[in-house]
């Protein structure tokens, strides 16, 4: 197992590799162009220059727009060294949910790819994220020196939803992507491990923390990322079989895309280790997963707020007889995990309260939120909203969400910001929004809708938010009542509307 506990910066881990693994391919695309170590620490550097020519200090924000290229772990690598802080943005989100990132974040730059131009409407500095005119922009930067990062240092600002509608950025310090390789490490385990030659296809986006996670996780180890501009499970399912990937970290949904697409038999021969996590998953398509790709699986589990994973269920609890296929899992040497009551109280084992995580890989704050970091760090725990009971071995099994939040397709949809949007609408008096069970997606967003006025058809709703939502946070199903539930501080009865299209599940979650 590759295991360089030296390295405990993103800066450190580029030089070391450019010195030591100088050849090897650090990235690699579809069409397998390849860029090897050197060349992306060569190419950082300048980036890096660049960004200082432009004005770029210690601690900016710089905002990127667009899908996964080389270009994005350039970046990565390019803010590490000059001590900013990169800000990836989901590419499906509305304007205006773009704009209140850039503007929280109080960006200095926002680099935008071709497809998701702004045209100046950032209201930032805006540069090209490919093409010729990026190139000519980073290769024209010198060298500069590398900041001093320490673990501490701010890297990344990830963006997640609240409850009060609108996102909070996440602060993740370089030691957000290094405490947990530590961990095992230095406990010699094996659930997410590394070796000579691998190369890891990175299906979560990297505005995600599962995708940036993963991806730093390659680089410290002098793997190749396989890097895709979104994903395509025809395109994933060629390049596995055509690049020999050996590694892969995928939401369940993407699971069943690979199965399903027509291929050779051994298209998955080479893979070896398939990581998961990001939304539930169905015991029936893991054991279809596990007969058709034929590798070692390990589940994670976690927050952006924890740094990515805090709980892994690994490849020996994955048999076809195992009875923890439904558990999260169990914490990472190092992590710990507790069950509470509304008090923080620990609660009994296999009792059902809300899940509170003690890691190294915690976040630093919220941006510029005090109090909601305050709610959420408590005495070193992180509280996830999530509600969980856990058995005599320590085994997290996840069973509801305290907070209100639907996970489509392993994309977190907050129901407040949804309604915030349809109450836009003149025609809508009041609405409610949950998740209901879907086959592909987990969930799917349901709107209750109370009518004023002229009663609006479904497709006037859907046109009405398309340029305010995102399309994964967009309801699939409308429904019209006389009234929302609501309890006597005029909360809504979320689980009073969840009843029926729950009912019969042993997990309130799918």
């Amino acid at each position: 197992m590759i295991f360089h506990p030296q390295l405990t910066t993103l800066n450190e881990t580029i030089a070391f590799h450019a010195d030591h693994s100088s050849g090897r391919a650090a990235t690699l695309t579809p069409d397998g162009d390849r860029l090897s170590y050197r060349e992306l620490a060569d190419r950082s550097a300048r980036l890096a220059g660049a960004l200082r020519r432009d004005g770029i200090v210690v601690g900016d924000r710089i905002a990127c727009l667009g899908r996964e290229t080389p270009a994005y772990w350039e970046l990565l690598f390019a803010c590490a060294r000059v001590g900013a802080v990169l800000v990836p943005i989901n590419p499906a989100l509305a304007a205006d949910e773009v704009a209140h990132i850039v503007a929280d974040a109080g960006a200095a730059l926002v680099l935008v790819d071709g497809d998701h131009r702004l045209a100046g409407r950032s209201g930032r500095a805006e540069r090209c994220f490919d093409g010729r005119e990026f190139a000519r922009w980073r290769d024209d930067g010198m060298p500069d020196v590398d900041h001093a990062a320490t673990p501490d240092t701010p890297v990344a600002q990830l963006y997640t939803s609240g409850t009060t509608g609108l996102p909070k950025g996440v602060v993740l310090g370089h030691r957000s992507f290094f405490a947990i390789r530590d961990a095992l490490g230095h406990a010699g385990r094996d659930w997410i491990d590394w070796r000579d030659g691998d190369i890891a296809m990175i299906g979560i986006p990297g505005f995600h923390v599962g995708g940036l996670w993963y991806g730093t996780q390659a680089f410290h180890a002098g793997a190749t990322v396989f890097t895709m501009p979104g994903f395509d499970a025809a395109v994933a399912r060629r390049a596995i079989a055509e690049h020999q990937v050996t590694t892969a970290i995928v939401v369940p949904a993407m699971l069943r895309q690979l199965l399903d697409q027509p291929g050779g038999a051994n298209d998955f021969a080479t893979l070896r280790k398939v990581v998961y996590g990001g939304a539930p998953i169905s015991e029936s398509l893991l054991r279809r997963a596990g007969a058709g790709f034929g590798a070692d699986f390990a589940q994670i589990y976690g927050l952006t707020e924890t740094g990515n994973t805090a709980i892994c269920l690994p490849p020996d609890q994955h048999g076809a007889h195992s009875t923890r296929l439904r558990a999260a899992g169990c914490p990472y040497p190092g992590v710990e995990v507790r069950v509470t009551d509304e008090d923080g109280t620990s609660v009994p084992t296999g009792q059902v309260g809300e899940v509170w995580l003690r890691t190294p890989a915690a976040m630093l704050e919220y941006w510029r939120m005090p109090d909601a970091t305050a709610a959420t760090l408590v005495d070193g725990w992180v509280r996830t909203g999530d509600a969980g009971r856990l058995d005599d071995e320590g085994y997290l099994f996840i069973e509801d969400r305290v907070k209100d939040m639907i996970l489509v397709a392993g994309e977190n949809v907050f129901p407040a910001e949804v309604e915030n949007a349809l109450a836009e609408h003149p025609s809508v008096a009041d609405a409610a929004v949950i998740g209901i069970p879907d086959d592909d997606a987990g969930e799917a967003v349901l709107a209750y809708i109370v009518v004023e006025g002229e009663p609006p058809r479904t497709r006037d709703l859907a046109l009405f938010l398309r340029d305010r939502l995102a399309p994964f946070k967009r309801p699939t199903r409308y429904e019209f009542v006389d009234a929302v539930p609501r309890n006597p501080s005029g909360k809504i009865l979320r689980r009073a509307l969840r009843g029926e299209h729950w009912a019969g599940r042993d997990r309130q979650v799918n």
